[in-house]
């Protein structure tokens, strides 16, 4: 007996538009499955998730919060267009019908979507769609407003999208409730629930303004999403610029803080330095000063008559002594001129007269 055919691939293909392959159609928890496709944007990131809560070709409900993002996977097409990558099988947040759902990340979008069962995993019917009216953006969206002092130094950046919503129903949307997602990189959005005061009969249309907000500290490249009855209307990037004033403020802490620490610790040193050291100081700068003093008042002394006097009898002392000392043949009693020193004969002198009639002989 022959073995039953295999499964064909489960492929999904929209007119003229991208398709998606699966190797598998069904798979439990930890296995995996090979994910290909054809016709996307050459060089296009893509992300691959799976969702549940979906069936066919419409969108899960509940958006991205019904996939399991965190097992989700990032590719990118080829020239050609098309990708092949390995996919881990988790189960989604919400219950089957699953599917294996390719969106691309940044540029123009487009999605596709294959079926897929999660063995295991529990089924659900998906609900229905409220049927009556039915919004959709009409213009192209914008963010408007601008950044400020405080945002520069890391206040939370915030924006007003602005986009013209027209109703295509058939009953009037009475206070619609619209999410707002914003989303960084490849990350999935962060969706906030905002109501918009005011009544769209069928085939009217209005300006729509609700306000978006990021973390404090927030820049770089994000995305604003608009979304309503669990498909996204539209979306807008938004590059967010660097908060440099924190920058300049953590420079600036760096150069003072150092200088600060440094100039009390200085003082703590100078003033629990031994008492011995300082005295030392203040005793050597006391001679200085002394010393200084001293000559000042020496040359001063110097300058006057009286000390010129004084410093010639000194003088002429010296040379006394000096001179009493290098002779030492004469003693006090035998000095010339003193009492009772003999007589001594000296030779005549030549301009004393001589006796008439002698003569020299």
């Amino acid at each position: 007996m022959a073995a039953p055919p295999a499964p064909a691939p489960a492929a999904e293909r929209t007119a003229d538009g991208p398709t998606v392959e699966l190797s598998e159609q069904q798979a439990g928890k930890g296995g995996s499955i090979t994910v290909s496709g054809e016709d996307w944007r050459p060089k296009a990131l893509l992300m691959l998730l799976i969702c549940g809560q979906a069936q066919g070709d419409a969108e899960p409900v509940g958006g991205t919060n019904s996939c399991a993002n965190a097992e989700g996977r990032a590719v990118t097409t080829d020239g050609d267009g098309s990708f092949r990558k390995r996919l881990p099988v988790a189960e989604p947040p919400v219950a089957c019908p699953c599917v294996v759902r390719v969106a691309t990340v940044t540029g123009e979008k487009a999605a596709a979507q294959a079926e897929f069962t999660v063995a295991g995993h529990p089924v659900k019917e998906v609900p229905e769609q409220p049927a009556g009216g039915k919004l959709a953006v009409l213009a192209s969206t914008r963010l408007e407003g601008s950044s400020n002092v405080l945002t520069w130094f890391g206040a939370p950046a915030s924006r007003t999208l602005v986009a013209t919503v027209g109703n295509l129903g058939s009953a009037p949307v009475k206070d619609p409730v619209f999410k707002v997602g914003t989303a960084h990189g490849v990350f999935a959005p962060q969706w906030e629930e905002q109501q918009w005061r005011g009544t769209l009969a069928p085939g009217k249309k209005a300006q729509v303004k609700l306000q978006v907000q990021l973390d404090p500290g927030a820049y770089g490249d994000y995305a604003v999403s608009l979304r309503y009855g669990g498909k996204v209307l539209a979306e807008q990037p938004w590059d967010v610029g660097r908060p440099w004033g924190v920058t300049l403020f953590w420079i600036l802490l760096c150069l003072v803080v150092p200088a600060a620490v440094f100039r009390i610790g200085m003082a703590v040193v100078d003033r629990v330095r031994p008492r011995a050291a300082r005295s030392g100081g203040h005793r050597a700068r006391r001679v200085r000063e002394l010393t200084q003093a001293r000559l000042s008042g020496g040359r001063a002394r110097k300058r006057t008559p009286r000390g010129a006097a004084a410093a010639g009898a000194e003088a002429a002392a010296e040379r006394t002594n000096t001179t009493t000392a290098t002779l030492p043949w004469f003693t006090p009693d035998s000095a010339p001129g003193a009492p009772g020193a003999p007589h001594l004969l000296s030779a005549p002198q030549e301009d004393r007269p001589t006796a008439p009639g002698k003569g020299n002989t």
